[in-house]
């Protein structure tokens, strides 16, 4: 008798291994961490060198220029978070961006008091976490040194790696974004993208990486790499420093957590959107969202409603705490409170708020690895919109991120430019635990739909009790900052006119606008991983 593999509900099977579990956006980079943890690292130095690989061989989503976040369980059972986040530079005032701002060729004749924050340039640029990142977590949990874990990333720059129909897609954005002969030299060629199966090399990127693998991430803040960043931003017109990057350090803050449906939720601190998730997940249990069958539109309706009032809590309080207090979302009178906002019907008094940046279609990379010590580690590196800023620092191939442009000019703003200050943040790694040996690392990819994602792929594990790859393949939905109410083509077709007639506006968009999806999983032992196609997702076990 043929087996009845529809019964799984997936497209593809879960990934098992043995000895550990990688799960990442991009093939060549799961082969990197399989790589690692075959020559005895763990999952904490697999984790590094996928990161490393994907800043090469996705660079349209990744770098050294950006930050890098973890969440993670250890084999001891220490639960733990990683920010490696940088902030403005010392003299990045509201004033001082502003007169810039009015000063420069585009926006000449602009009035000062009426400049607001861009999307790329100079002003943009905050203190790079990458490199001080990844050494910290290969320093405080692996076994190996970045000498060993930029090793498969060296070599994909140098010897070069065919390009993807996805990834190629995506670097067709640097044909306008770049300006400078740094830029364009460091990543297109011939001053054109490159095309599908093309094979390219990151000559000046490698040498960079072959750099920090000799002397650690000093190189870059406080040598010959340091000054090429603060040289290429102040040649814009903006206020980096080495001073600024000198400056540095890797933060080890304390996750926040939820319980839902009895399994422990762990996400981010602010700066990041971490508690949105947290938040629409306890309004999710107080209207009862997860009791709905499946394929039920009230289903959607209540957590697309428990989303709406979390947006707009998190994105008018998350900040920078150490600059604006933040009160507490994730706390179970907070969502009692909140889920009066609930009912029946699509409510349209809850503004979606925004920071200063429109990041709701940003896009990013996020792995995730289990190890046979039951490691467990969800991380996440990013420079904020594909290629960043437009900026690249010199001859270091090292385009730097945007993450500058959630800040608000506004003097009056929670999330206002100040010197040193971190902007708000998008990116979430998240963790779960649902049991006492049973742990996963998971994350959903891209801007706003991050803590969306989340809630959906936490609630098709915890009330659905779907396996790893069903739980990525289900379609899903995201709340917009219009109003509107998306679905993924494959949708139910009888969900969406239901949802309108609650009072949803409704509309269709295309699969990759609900971001890529990870998750690796330590259960009794078990090593389990997925991915979906929404992007190049591969998920390798060995």
């Amino acid at each position: 008798m043929d087996p009845d593999v529809d019964r799984f509900g997936s497209r593809r099977s879960t990934v098992y291994g043995q000895r550990g579990v990688v799960a990442t956006s991009q093939p060549l980079a799961s082969q990197a961490g399989i790589e690692v943890l075959r020559d005895g690292g763990n999952a904490f130095d697999a984790a590094v060198a996928t990161a490393a690989a994907l800043n090469v061989v996705e660079p349209t989503s990744t770098g050294l220029g950006g930050d890098v976040f973890a969440l993670y369980r250890t084999a001891d059972g220490e639960v733990g978070a990683m920010r490696a986040c940088g902030g403005a530079p010392a003299d990045a005032t509201v004033e001082n961006a502003r007169e810039a701002l009015a000063a420069d060729d585009d926006a000449e004749g602009d009035d000062p008091s009426e400049v607001e924050m861009p999307m790329t340039g100079a002003q943009t640029v905050t203190v790079p976490g990458t490199a001080r990142g990844w050494e910290a977590t290969a320093e405080r949990f692996g076994e190996f040194g970045l000498d060993r874990l930029l090793r498969p990333a060296i070599r994909y720059a140098t010897e070069g790696y065919p390009v993807s129909e996805v990834i190629a897609d995506s670097w067709t954005h640097g044909e306008e974004l770049f300006e400078s002969d740094h830029a364009r030299e460091a990543y297109l060629f011939g001053g054109e993208s490159p095309g599908v199966g093309q094979r390219v090399t990151l000559p000046r990127l490698g040498e960079s990486m072959t750099l920090i693998a000799e002397r650690g991430a000093d190189a870059v803040y406080e040598g010959e790499i340091a000054e090429a960043i603060a040289e290429e931003v102040q040649a814009a017109g903006g206020f980096m420093t080495v001073d600024d990057l000198a400056g540095f350090e890797v933060e080890w803050p304390e996750p926040v957590s939820t319980t839902y449906n009895g399994a422990e939720v762990y996400e981010l601190p602010p700066n990041n959107q971490g508690l949105i998730a947290l938040e629409a997940l306890n309004v999710a249990a107080e209207v009862g969202a997860g009791e709905y069958d499946y394929d039920s539109p009230e289903r959607v309706h209540y957590f697309a409603e428990a989303l709406k009032v979390a947006f707009h809590d998190g994105h008018r309080y998350i900040t920078d705490p150490a600059y604006e207090e933040v009160p507490p979302l994730a706390s179970a009178d907070w969502a009692e409170r909140r889920a009066a906002e609930v009912g029946e019907r699509a409510n349209h008094d809850v503004s979606f708020g925004v920071p200063e940046a429109n990041a709701e279609d940003a896009d990013t990379v996020l792995l995730t690895v289990a190890d046979e010590e039951g490691n467990v580690v969800s991380y996440i590196n990013s420079r904020f919109a594909g290629f960043g800023s437009g900026l690249v620092a010199g001859e270091t191939g090292i385009a730097l991120q945007n993450r500058g442009a959630s800040f608000s000019l506004d003097p009056e703003h929670p999330n206002r430019l100040e010197p040193g200050k971190r902007p708000f943040h998008t990116l979430i790694p998240g963790l779960v635990r649902f049991d006492e040996d049973d742990w996963a690392a998971f994350g959903v990819m891209g801007g706003y739909m991050q803590p969306q994602g989340h809630v959906q792929v936490v609630s098709n594990l915890v009330d659905y009790g779907m396996p790893l790859q069903r739980a990525l393949d289900e379609p899903r939905w995201r709340y917009r900052e219009s109003g509107e109410l998306a679905l993924e083509p494959h949708a139910d077709g009888g969900t969406a006119a239901k949802l309108a007639r609650k009072g949803h506006d409704v509309l269709t968009l295309p699969p990759a606008m609900f971001g890529g999806a990870q998750i690796a999983r330590s259960r009794d032992g078990v090593l389990s991983a997925a991915t979906e196609p929404r992007k190049d997702g591969n998920a390798q076990g060995y």
